[in-house]
C-alpha cells in the first residue's frame, strides 16, 4: 500500500508554494496538478488548474455563471475542467508510477465526482500522493485524513520556509 501526506493549514499560509517547491525538488518524479490564482483589475478572479506536464485550464472564475453551475464564494466552477485537466493529470501520474501530486482537495474540486474518485484510486492503491487540503471541516475530507495510510502535516508561517525539503524526504523514506 501507499502513503499519502495531506498538507493542511489555513488559506494563504503556503500550502500551494509548498507543493510547487516539491514538484520543482522532485523534476520528473512526480505529476498532477497545483492551482494558480487568476488576477485582474481589482484583484483576484478566479483560478487556473496547471498540470506538471504542461496543461492548463481555468477552474473557477467570477465570469463563470448559469443554471445549475456551482458556486463557491463569488466564483462559478468549471467541473467539467476539473474532469478534464486535474482528473486526467492525476491518472497519469498513477499510470507512469510518478508521485501523485494534488493542489488542492477543496471546495470547488469536491464537486467533481470523478475527482473524488481519482484520489481515492491514488490513496488506496500503491501511489506515493503528496495533496493539499482545506483545513476547515469537511465529511469527504475529513474521512480521507482519518485514512491509516494517510498522514496529515499543518503548513503554518514558522515551518513553510523549510517545509518542501522536509516533504520530498518524507516521500523517499
Amino acid at each position: 500500500m501507499g502513503r499519502t501526506l495531506l498538507l493542511t493549514g489555513r488559506p494563504g499560509m503556503g500550502k500551494t508554494t509548498v507543493l510547487k517547491a516539491v514538484a520543482e525538488l522532485l523534476r520528473g518524479r512526480a505529476g498532477g496538478f497545483y492551482t494558480e490564482e487568476m488576477l485582474g483589475p481589482g484583484g483576484r478572479k478566479g483560478f487556473r488548474l496547471v498540470t506538471l506536464d504542461g496543461h492548463e485550464a481555468t477552474m473557477a472564475h467570477v465570469d463563470l455563471k448559469g443554471p445549475g453551475r456551482p458556486r463557491v464564494s463569488r466564483y462559478g466552477v468549471d467541473v467539467g475542467a476539473i474532469e478534464r485537466v486535474g482528473v486526467a493529470a492525476i491518472r497519469r501520474a498513477m499510470q507512469e508510477r510518478r508521485v501523485v501530486l494534488v493542489d488542492e482537495i477543496g471546495k470547488m474540486e469536491l464537486f467533481c465526482g470523478s475527482f473524488k474518485d481519482v484520489v481515492l484510486q491514488a490513496v488506496g492503491g500503491s501511489h506515493t500522493v503528496i495533496a493539499t487540503v482545506m483545513a476547515k471541516p469537511n465529511p469527504w475530507v475529513d474521512v480521507l485524513k482519518m485514512m491509516p495510510q494517510v498522514e496529515v502535516w499543518e503548513v503554518t508561517v514558522k515551518n513553510r520556509g523549510g517545509l518542501a525539503k522536509q516533504v520530498v524526504a518524507w516521500s523517499e523514506r
